[in-house]
């Protein structure tokens, strides 16, 4: 295995990360149930919780549920552990009787009866998809420190990322610009597709050295997008089509990152054009990292998070017991 792959440097610590979640499930549901009333009362910005609570569950009808799973039964329930670490760390807080669907994975469709998702499409039709935090661990990290200003890094575009042969636009991608003198890109995976793509991988230290830093989606969303939009290079793609606990449907076009076509033709004139605007781009940054500046306000997370289970529980159609 090469070490850039078990570089630990800006990630999420990830044995803290499962020794806390296999704590909290050693402490009884219902301690936390008799805690929510108080939590839910926090004194905070009420105003900006409720326009995310809104935008995550957009529930606004009464639904009845069929073949609903509980709560307490959701450790059975395929998907991935740290799907359920992150939904049990606040459905710990609720009856553990109330029920729901749980769709843990890529969610790229929407559910024909509400459910909730880690991913969703955007569009005017995904009511359905509830939006929660998961794979927070994988999805969740940011850039804290960087000494390195935009100016100083390499006028070039950066990319590592897995590639599969299901993922016809990000093989597009690399079929246009492999080698491309503005470019330092490649798949890090080994498959069937051209083996002069397969590179070596790059620390997030390394891609830190370059102005600009392509996000292009894979299954669903691109996974590196939040740590870019946190750091002093500038996330390039184009427009997204799904979303998750980031908003990415709320992001703006050359306010928060540099937008580039579905067929990429733009890309070499658009590079072009924010590297000899250097104030332009130096915009998009301080844009991008005040939009990731909400996710880092834990008490304000745990909160919304709450509220967004509330509001599922409320809509379809189940009695809370809230203490």
């Amino acid at each position: 295995m090469e070490l850039k792959r078990i570089s630990y440097k800006h990630k999420n610590n990830k044995p803290k990360y499962y020794l806390v979640n296999y704590i909290r499930q050693l402490i009884p549901s219902w301690y936390y149930q008799e805690r929510l009333k108080k939590k839910l009362s926090t004194s905070i910005d009420f105003e900006a919780i409720n326009k995310r609570v809104h935008y995550y569950n957009k529930l606004n009808n009464t639904v009845n549920l069929t073949n609903a799973t509980q709560l307490s039964n959701l450790k059975n329930v395929p998907g991935g552990k740290t799907y359920y670490f992150d939904l049990y760390q606040y459905s710990r807080f609720f009856n553990q009787s109330l029920k729901g669907h749980f769709l843990f994975g890529d969610i790229v469709e929407v559910p024909k009866e509400p459910g909730f998702v880690k991913s969703r499409p955007i569009n005017n039709s995904n009511n359905n998809a509830v939006l929660l935090k998961w794979n927070k661990l994988r999805h969740f990290m940011f850039i804290d420190k960087e000494k390195k200003e935009f100016v100083d890094k390499k006028s070039k575009l950066v990319s590592r990322a897995k590639v599969h042969k299901t993922q016809a636009h990000r093989i597009a991608f690399l079929e246009a610009y492999f080698g491309h003198p503005m470019c330092n890109i490649g798949k890090v995976n080994t498959n069937e597709l051209n083996p002069l793509w397969k590179v070596n991988r790059m620390t997030i230290d390394q891609q830190l050295e370059y102005k600009f830093i392509l996000c292009l989606e894979g299954n669903d969303v691109a996974s590196n997008l939040k740590w870019v939009m946190s750091s002093k290079s500038i996330a390039v793609m184009s427009k997204p089509k799904f979303e998750t606990w980031f908003m990415e449907g709320l992001l703006i076009p050359e306010h928060h990152y540099i937008l580039i076509k579905d067929d990429y033709s733009d890309l070499e004139e658009k590079l072009n054009f924010y590297i000899e605007n250097t104030n332009k781009a130096l915009n998009i940054i301080e844009n991008a990292n005040l939009y990731v500046a909400q996710f880092k306000n834990k008490k304000q997370e745990d909160l919304i998070s709450l509220y967004t289970l509330k509001k599922y529980f409320e809509n379809t159609n189940q009695a809370l017991d809230i203490k």
